[in-house]
């Protein structure tokens, strides 16, 4: 009987390695592309998301197909994103929700939505897909790079532009967080803002968490503190988010003895949901917390690097100078808001 199962697991280790094995060339790209990327960031202060696209975008023949490297870097793109997405929750706590003030909450949230209903808007004015408002909308009101990632991967699949897209929003929001993490303290100083409420407009309006950090304590530790938390606020509203478009675009499930119906929730915004709980439980050490923080950072920078290889920059300039008109309107809007929101709403 022993013997019997000892074989058993002999050939699940053997099956198991059989689907890992053509996964590594990619994924051992990827990781060495995001490397690449968080040594440039370090030593020269460039983005490091931007960084790892732009690497992946030169390397772009690994994923042709065929290529031994493709289907790692399909599974990179896919699979290690949604794990990175999911441990995010851990950086947000329900105390901290709770504790936030009315006037931070409805600020924080009528942003949010007021920019995602924009970007629907302008897509459909500018003659761009709903996909493409929801995709743009979704990644300046609330995380950027991290965002868009995410609201791509339950967006529907038969989309051609879906990839393209995806990067340009990347690209442009990633652009567009590094100029406000320079403009935005000089305009918040030019307005006479306190560090508080400097903060909050950071936290409220700038797309990336890193420049959110980079702006707020270019200030002071306070309106850094500020920044970061009502960033977090932004970032929890990626859960939510992410679940009604699951529902929204989910395709019914077949009856006819093909396969299963798709879960409509992600399980990756699950856990998301998940970890956000037990974090507000202080039941895992601090130290486990900030490293798995940081297993998340490295799982998107190397998805995004995945991501880079996926694309073609002819394929990018297909985009056109409506969709950068767009990004750019919904962050000038956002940021108007914001200011207008600060001077009614808090003290």
């Amino acid at each position: 009987m022993s013997a019997g199962n000892g074989m058993m697991q002999k050939r699940g280790a053997s099956v198991g390695l059989d689907r890992v094995r053509p996964l590594m060339p990619g994924l051992i790209a990827a990781m060495t592309v995001g490397l690449a990327a968080r040594f440039l960031s370090e030593h020269y202060g460039a983005p490091v998301m931007l960084m790892a696209l732009l690497l992946g975008m030169a390397l772009a023949f690994l994923s042709d197909a065929g290529s031994r490297t493709a289907p790692g870097i399909e599974f990179t793109a896919k699979s290690v994103l949604r794990f990175g997405v999911g441990l995010l929750g851990l950086g947000i706590t329900a105390q901290q929700i709770a504790g936030a003030g009315l006037g931070v909450l409805a600020l924080t949230f009528s942003g949010v939505a007021l920019t995602l209903g924009l970007g629907i808007l302008g897509a459909r004015l500018l003659g761009k897909s709903v996909a493409f408002g929801v995709l743009t909308g979704g990644a300046v009101a609330i995380c950027g790079a991290s965002a868009a990632l995410a609201i791509a991967s339950v967006l529907p699949k038969d989309n051609k532009d879906l990839e393209r897209d995806t990067v340009f929003t990347v690209i442009a929001v990633t652009a567009l967080s590094t100029l406000a993490m320079i403009l935005y303290p000089i305009v918040g100083s030019a307005l006479g803002l306190s560090d508080y409420r400097m903060g909050v407009f950071f936290g409220a309006t700038i797309h990336d968490v890193a420049q959110v950090v980079g702006a707020g304590y270019s200030v002071s530790d306070l309106a850094g503190s500020t920044a970061t938390f009502v960033k977090l606020l932004r970032v929890a509203l990626l859960v939510p988010l992410v679940v009604v478009l699951s529902l929204v675009f989910a395709r019914p499930g077949r009856t006819d003895g093909g396969p299963a119906p798709r879960l409509p929730i992600p399980f990756f915004v699950l856990g998301f949901a998940a970890l956000v709980l037990i974090g507000s439980t202080d039941v895992l050490p601090p130290e486990l917390v900030a490293a798995l923080l940081d297993l998340s950072r490295w799982c998107l920078v190397t998805a995004i690097a995945a991501l880079g290889m996926k694309t073609s920059l002819r394929k990018l300039g297909d985009v056109g100078p409506r969709s950068i008109i767009l990004v750019c309107a919904l962050t000038l809007t956002l940021a108007a808001f914001a200011l207008a929101g600060i001077q009614l709403l808090l003290p």
